[in-house]
């Protein structure tokens, strides 16, 4: 019996199907759908029934699997603590993280890891989805305050604040110039603004939704958008604000220079605990050389934690 058809028809069975096994691995379907028919000639039976919507397993591919995965799990982690040893990172490292993320630190990031480390293949794909390190064939996902998951392990890599920012050109009026209320009841009202949103947050936004904020003076304000602009990507949010359209609430990591620079004011920070930026990995799984060399290169990040 050929290892690697073993090996392969156990992905596409774990995965659930051919295209799943495909995007897990990074190996082509047509390799795998080979591999399986190889192992089915080389065994006389058929494993998998071909045709079916959704993968289902012969009796005899459902009793092969179950008789090989565990099997297969402990060559794979055998094989992991080996690596986990080695005193060079080396093979491919996968990493799934957001999009701001990725440009705007992850890049230099990844530069110099590459330079640092020419035996790692690294392979960063940036999206806002929440991809499974298991099944999507991630080593390494970076996640914002992710929950509590006992199948993930990892560390807390930055700290961020959520800032709410205007275009200095654009006007919004003054709290303290609202009338003659009491200073409490100026404390207590609400500021309605232009905003630029997201569209994750477009169908509570509007007079239902406020933005609670601590001025750079200490004070806490309460501010009520209302969407003029609805957009999904935070990118195409922040170079909006920067053209005047509304104000936003925006990560500080993708603001800061903007405001730095002029280009955009800010308003105040979002009241409450910072945002954490999570590095994580299988709980079941080692930590290899190559991961562990990533994540100590994320110490270098400005504001780790």
């Amino acid at each position: 019996m050929d290892f690697t058809s073993l090996a392969d028809f156990n992905a596409v069975a774990t995965h659930g199907g051919f295209g799943p096994a495909s995007r897990a691995l990074d190996r082509p379907k047509a390799t795998l759908s080979r591999r399986v028919a190889e192992l089915e000639e080389s065994l006389g039976v058929r494993l998998i029934e071909r045709g079916a919507r959704r993968l289902r397993l012969t009796e005899e591919g459902q009793a092969l699997h179950e008789r090989t995965r565990g099997l297969m799990a402990e060559i794979q982690e055998a094989g992991e603590a080996v690596a986990s040893r080695a005193p060079v990172p080396r093979g491919r490292l996968r990493i799934s993280a957001p999009i701001v993320f990725a440009h705007v630190l992850l890049c230099k990031i990844a530069a110099r890891f590459a330079l640092a480390y020419p035996q790692v293949e690294l392979e960063i794909i940036a999206e806002d989805r929440v991809a499974d390190p298991a099944e999507d064939g991630f080593d390494l996902v970076i996640r914002i305050d992710p929950p509590r998951d006992e199948l993930l392990v990892g560390r807390c890599i930055l700290g961020d604040v959520r800032m709410v920012v205007a275009s200095p050109l654009m006007s919004v009026p003054s709290p303290s110039a609202r009338g003659t209320e009491s200073e409490d009841d100026r404390r207590a009202s609400a500021l309605v603004v232009p905003a630029v949103v997201s569209s994750a947050s477009a169908a509570a936004a509007g007079m239902s939704e406020t933005w609670t904020i601590v001025t750079s003076t200490g004070e806490t304000r309460t501010l009520i958008p209302t969407p003029v602009l609805r957009l999904s990507s935070l990118l195409m949010i922040r170079d909006a604000t920067v053209a005047g359209a509304g104000a936003a609430r925006l990560p500080r990591l993708l603001v800061e220079d903007d405001v730095a620079q002029g280009r955009l004011a800010c308003l105040g920070t979002e009241a409450g605990p910072p945002v954490e930026i999570w590095a994580l990995y299988s709980s079941r799984r080692l930590l290899s050389a190559k991961v562990r060399a990533f994540l100590d290169m994320l110490q270098d990040l400005p504001g780790h934690t």
